[in-house]
C-alpha cells in the first residue's frame, strides 16, 4: 500500500478543473447492462472505485472499458446476473447492480457489500423497494438472491431518504410495467443525472431533484452517448483546501448550485466565494472564525461527505465551532487522527466540539475511510512540517490522484510505497 508525504505551510494558488462525479458514475455505469446497445460516457474519473465496477460489468460478460475519462459499455454479450462476493466486499456501490440485473435477467445474486467503515448502511430499504416491485427475495447469511418473472409498478414509500435505495428502485422500475412512484426519495444531484442517463436511453423518468419520483415502465432501453456531471464533493475538497492552506484557488467545470450549503459555512467562517457560472474562487487571507453549529443530513442540507473536510477549516479557528453529524455514527474516525496532530476536538456522541487552534503539526497518520482520508491530506496541507498519510487507497476510492490534483495547485505532496517496518525478535 502506499502513503502520501506532505511538506505543510504553503498555501495553495492556481486554477484547476474537477474531475466527474464519482456517486454518479458508478450507479450510471450499472445502468448501463440496461442498455441493448452501445454506451458511450464521458468525464468519468479514473478510480479505484471505477476499476472494480468495471471488473464487475466484464465479468457479467459486457464489454467495458476505460480510455482517459471516456468509458465506453456494451452489455449485449452480457449472459450472467451473478455477482461474485470478491468483487461485492471491494466497493458498497456494488449493490446499485441489483435493480438493472434484477430488471433484465429476471433473477440476481448479490452479497452484502463491503466499502468504508463509517457506521451501519443497511440495504434493507433497496430490498423492501424491490419486494414491492415483484421480487422475491431470499437471504442465506451474506448470500442474497432476487427473482421476478415480471417487474409491476406500484407506489413505494421510503422511511429514510436513501441515496442508494432511491437509485435502485429507478433502474428496476424503468423496465417494470406500468408506473412506479417513489415517495420519500432522496434528492442529490446524482440522483439528478442518473434520471437524465435514463431519459437518454430511452426511458420515462420524472421528478429527480424532488422527494417524489414518478417512473414509467418501457419495454426497452438503447444505447447513448452521455457526460457525468462534476464531483461536488471533490469540489468541496478542494475549496476547503485553499481556505485552510489560505490560498486563492480558482475551481473550474464546478456546479455551484449543488453546494449552496457549503458555500454558506465557509462564508460564515469568513472565506471569501465568487460565483461566476461554472467557476468558483476562494481566497483566505487570515485565520477563519468559527461557525457555531453545522449539522449533516441529506441533500440539499450540509453533506456528511464533507465533514471531515470542514473540520480542518474549524480545527485552526479563531473560536469554538460545533457539528453535529446525523447521517453516520462512525463518521469521527478522523477525530483522534486531528488530535495527534494537535487539534483540540471533543466528541459527545454524534457531536464534536472543536475549539480552534493556531495551527496543526505535521506527524503520521491513518486513513480510515475515503473522506477521512481526504481530510487529513488537507489537514497535512496545512500543517506545519511534514506529515505522512498511511492508508492510501481509500482516498484513491474518491480522487483521481489527490497528489497530483494538489500538487498542479503548488502543494508539496508526493506518493511513495508503504514500507511496513518488521517488529519480529531476532535469534
Amino acid at each position: 500500500m502506499d502513503k502520501l508525504v506532505i511538506e505543510g505551510g504553503k498555501p495553495l494558488s492556481g486554477t484547476i478543473r474537477i474531475h466527474g462525479a464519482k456517486n454518479a458514475a458508478l450507479p450510471i455505469l450499472a445502468a448501463s447492462v440496461l442498455a441493448e446497445g452501445t454506451v458511450t460516457i464521458r468525464n468519468v474519473p479514473r478510480l479505484l472505485d471505477i476499476e472494480v465496477m468495471l471488473n464487475i460489468l466484464q465479468d457479467l460478460g459486457c464489454r467495458a472499458e476505460q480510455q482517459d475519462d471516456v468509458v465506453t459499455v456494451q452489455s449485449n454479450t452480457a449472459y450472467s446476473s451473478h455477482v461474485p462476493e470478491s468483487l461485492m466486499r471491494q466497493m458498497r456501490s456494488s449493490v446499485f447492480l441489483m435493480g438493472p440485473l434484477l430488471a433484465r435477467f429476471g433473477e440476481v445474486e448479490v452479497y452484502q457489500p463491503g466499502g468504508c467503515a463509517i457506521g451501519e448502511r443497511k440495504i434493507d430499504l433497496h430490498l423492501r423497494g424491490l419486494q414491492a416491485l415483484g421480487a422475491e427475495i431470499r437471504e442465506t447469511g451474506s448470500r442474497i438472491v432476487c427473482k421476478a418473472k415480471r417487474l409491476i409498478g406500484a407506489e413505494i414509500i421510503l422511511d429514510f431518504p436513501s441515496v442508494g435505495a432511491t437509485e435502485n428502485i429507478m433502474l428496476a422500475a424503468v423496465l417494470a410495467s406500468g408506473r412506479t412512484t417513489i415517495v420519500g426519495a432522496a434528492r442529490e444531484p446524482e440522483i439528478q443525472d442518473l434520471e437524465r442517463f435514463l431519459n437518454a436511453m430511452g426511458g420515462k423518468v420524472s421528478g429527480a431533484g424532488t422527494d417524489t419520483i414518478v417512473i414509467d415502465g418501457v419495454r426497452a432501453l438503447g444505447g447513448c452517448d452521455f457526460e457525468i456531471i462534476p464531483d461536488r464533493i471533490v469540489t468541496g475538497t478542494v475549496m476547503v483546501a485553499a481556505a485552510a492552506t489560505r490560498g486563492d484557488v480558482t475551481l473550474v467545470g464546478t456546479r455551484p448550485g449543488h453546494l449552496t450549503s457549503l458555500i454558506h459555512v465557509m462564508r460564515r467562517a469568513g472565506i471569501h466565494i465568487d460565483v461566476e457560472n461554472d467557476i468558483m474562487r476562494v481566497v483566505s487571507r487570515s485565520r477563519p472564525r468559527s461557525v457555531d453549529r453545522v449539522v449533516t443530513s441529506p441533500y440539499p442540507a450540509f453533506p456528511t461527505d464533507l465533514q471531515a473536510q470542514l473540520m480542518i477549516l474549524l480545527a485552526i479557528s479563531d473560536g469554538v465551532s460545533v457539528v453535529k453529524e446525523t447521517v453516520f455514527e462512525g463518521r469521527f474516525k478522523h477525530v483522534d487522527e486531528l488530535g495527534r496532530m494537535g487539534a483540540d476536538i471533543r466528541l459527545d456522541l454524534n457531536t464534536a466540539f472543536i475549539r480552534g487552534v493556531p495551527e496543526l503539526y505535521g506527524t503520521t497518520v491513518e486513513a480510515s475511510d475515503l473522506r477521512a482520508g481526504a481530510a487529513l491530506v488537507i489537514a497535512g496541507l496545512a500543517a506545519n512540517g511534514r506529515t505522512t498519510v498511511e492508508q492510501v487507497h481509500h482516498i484513491d476510492r474518491g480522487y483521481d490522484r489527490i497528489e497530483l490534483m494538489f500538487g498542479s495547485l503548488g502543494g508539496h505532496i508526493v506518493r511513495q510505497p508503504y514500507e511496513r517496518v518488521s517488529t519480529g525478535t531476532h535469534r
